[in-house]
């Protein structure tokens, strides 16, 4: 992207951002804010502030963000809004929080005008990270859930200089903090070595650490989304020259879930006032992949936007082919899902028990 545009970019992102903190005035969302961790699932522009030379895991550009409003490729690997933006929709915000990076000033440092702010939420998501450090060097360089954390800590204690302590105690323990990753560990890892219940042992002890981090320094309240079938993405179909799902990566996604349930329990047994709702997207989108057209879909393996063999071997880029409606594809990219399909996912895990152990979203942040 043009070094004039990227400015650009920041400026609206950030004056689009600054304009939810006046939403309170007329109506008070459910938590006092959202703070969102993991990968591209969720990303909504973080990597957008790594040089282009640092990190190649980038959407900021056509045709991704094409249904967002005014067609602004936002960051967001999606042709427009994705799971998190309607859950802070639901909890009555007015957007999902802006990306970490871009409230820092050219010092890398967090300006004392956007302190309010950060009370109000932050995403520090970062497409192709993992949670494990060295996952998504593919990419160059992305931010990995530990360094996410890491970065939470910061905004804890610039929350603390605007409320202080029991003020940033209190805010932080009623929030709510939304959590998707573990995808990227898998394909990666599998793709060299078959993975292996051992490997997803592995990925468990970095997480369930992760989450004590968290809490550690003040949250009580997790949202937690497993991983999807990721042996169905376009791109495994593309590889495999097949519209049959890869089911061995499926088998691991479905034990990434056993293991992520199993720890979850164990750890809130551990941690007094800890809350959570684990939401099964592997569940979620096996009923779709079966029967798409009851869920208002056509098409569940090709991407919308791509190039080659199931338009998925190459990304989606200025230069790719892409479908004529978006909203009735499963998948937008080689990855990552459609706007339609996030917000299904979103009145899923907001909503619907079927899908979400012990409650579900919506019930965590229910007073």
């Amino acid at each position: 992207m043009a070094k004039g545009l990227r400015s650009v970019f920041s400026v609206w992102l950030i004056v689009l951002y600054l304009g939810m903190l006046g939403l309170h005035e007329c109506y008070q969302p459910r938590v006092p804010g959202v703070y969102i961790f993991g990968d591209s699932t969720v990303d909504v522009g973080t990597n957008h502030y790594l040089t282009e030379s640092e990190c190649r895991s980038r959407a900021d550009f056509l045709y991704n963000g094409i249904d967002f409003p005014h067609s602004i490729p936002t960051g967001r690997f999606s042709n427009g809004f994705n799971i998190v933006d309607y859950i802070a929709i639901f909890l009555g915000f007015k957007m999902s929080p802006p990306p970490f990076l871009s409230l820092l000033d050219k010092n890398k440092q967090l300006p004392k005008r956007m302190i309010r702010l950060l009370s109000r939420g932050v995403n520090f998501a970062s497409g192709g990270s993992g949670i494990l450090d060295d996952t998504g060097k593919q990419w160059g360089k992305v931010i990995p859930f530990g360094e996410q954390v890491e970065q939470f800590a910061i905004v804890r204690n610039k929350i603390s200089e605007l409320l202080g302590e029991e003020g940033a105690a209190a805010n932080i323990s009623e929030s709510l903090f939304l959590i998707s990753v573990g995808s990227n560990d898998i394909l990666e890892h599998f793709a060299y070595n078959q993975s292996g219940q051992a490997y997803i042992t592995t990925l468990m002890s970095t997480y369930e650490s992760r989450l004590r981090n968290l809490f550690d320094i003040g949250a009580k309240k997790f949202g937690i989304i497993s991983v999807a079938p990721i042996g169905c993405i376009p791109l495994i179909h593309s590889v495999t020259q097949t519209r049959d799902c890869f089911g061995p990566m499926n088998e691991h996604a479905q034990l990434f879930y056993k293991a992520l349930h199993d720890m979850l329990l164990k750890l809130s047994s551990e941690c007094k006032g800890m809350m959570y709702a684990l939401a099964d997207a592997y569940n979620m989108t096996t009923p779709i992949l079966e029967n798409p057209q009851k869920f208002g879909f056509n098409e569940v393996t090709k991407a919308c936007c791509g190039k080659g063999n199931f338009n998925a071997e190459e990304p989606c880029t200025p230069n790719a082919k892409v479908c004529k409606y978006h909203n009735e594809y499963l998948f937008w990219d080689q990855y990552h899902p459609t706007q339609a399909a996030s917000y299904l996912a979103a009145l899923a895990v907001f909503g619907n028990h079927e899908f979400v152990v012990p409650i579900t979203f919506g019930q965590l942040v229910s007073p």
